[in-house]
């Protein structure tokens, strides 16, 4: 199995809903999201799937929450905005974005709240590789 992964950032405001503490309060994160595909074959230039393809729909959907209030926005309405739901968000939202053929590869969405928490969705049972810190580098 050929394993593709590409990250996005996004730098948001959200509070959590029905939670006690401090992240009940409004604050913000520079999140970095990772979508992963697979696929048992590549093709003839010898890619599972373009990588352009995946970071192109990747930050149009990261670019749609950058500099908002999470809480205020319709695809969040009536949710709360942990990093568990927002990955579901991507992973649903990517899935609907994608050529059917790397829709059915999506494995799993990672959203990274700070370099040393993150949130996985996915399809289950998976995997991730493991802990690594991702960089935030314009341009990525």
């Amino acid at each position: 199995m050929y394993v593709i992964s590409a990250q996005a950032h996004y730098d948001s405001a959200h509070w959590l809903l029905n939670y006690e503490g401090k992240c009940s309060k409004l604050h913000g994160h520079r999140y970095v999201v990772e979508a992963a595909l697979a696929s048992e074959s590549l093709d003839d230039s010898g890619i599972a799937f373009d990588f352009k393809d995946l970071k192109k729909e990747l930050r149009a959907l990261a670019d749609e929450l950058d500099h908002a209030c999470l809480n205020e926005l319709p695809q969040f309405e009536g949710l709360s905005t942990s990093a568990e739901v927002q990955a579901k968000y991507f992973f649903d939202a990517l899935t609907d974005r994608l050529p059917k053929a790397m829709a059915d590869g999506l494995q799993y969405i990672r959203i990274w709240e700070t370099p040393t928490q993150w949130a996985l969705y996915g399809p289950g049972p998976m995997w991730a590789p493991a802990h690594r810190v991702p960089t935030l580098q314009e341009g990525s």
